[in-house]
């Protein structure tokens, strides 16, 4: 087994592992449901579930908007930020979640300059009042995405 690598960005120490080793199995844990909307060979490898759902909160991992039938991400970044946002939403509400649950939403995007374009989109899926958010600048994400949304949700925060 090779040695994970350890990256440290302020001041949050992320192990990114190697992925060529297999992942341990670990039992169901008492009081957590794990979540994984879509099936398919591809989705099934990846190792990660698309929200845990720990008491009477959720949380979603990181999503990006890719085209369901292609797996790729599109030229249009609208049409991005909406194939994005609706993943969310599947992730929340197969999680027994509304989207008005959601208390927190971290964005990164690799292009600041469509601050703008993201939220017109994002505004569009919610109701009278937003989740904290914070939007932030990176270099890359994967699949060539713009955005990639990771949130927290809490049953009855309304």
């Amino acid at each position: 087994m090779r040695t994970p690598q350890i990256t440290v960005l302020m001041g949050l120490a992320l192990i990114i592992a190697d992925a060529t080793a297999a992942a341990p199995s670990s039992p169901a844990v008492p009081g957590r449901h794990y979540v994984v909307v879509e099936h398919s060979p591809a989705r099934d490898q990846l190792p990660f579930s698309d929200g845990v759902v720990a008491g009477n909160t959720l949380y979603v991992a990181g999503h990006i908007g890719t085209d369901p039938k292609t797996g790729q991400t599109p030229a249009d970044t609208e049409l991005e930020a909406r194939l994005l946002m609706d993943s969310i939403r599947r992730t929340v509400e197969q999680s027994g979640f509304a989207m008005d649950d959601l208390v927190s939403v971290q964005v990164y995007c690799t292009d600041l300059g469509l601050y703008n374009t993201f939220n017109k989109i994002y505004g569009s899926y919610f109701h009278a009042h937003y989740p904290a958010r914070a939007l932030v600048g990176v270099t890359s994400l994967v699949r060539g995405a713009h955005f990639e949304v990771t949130a927290i949700a809490v049953k009855g925060s309304r």
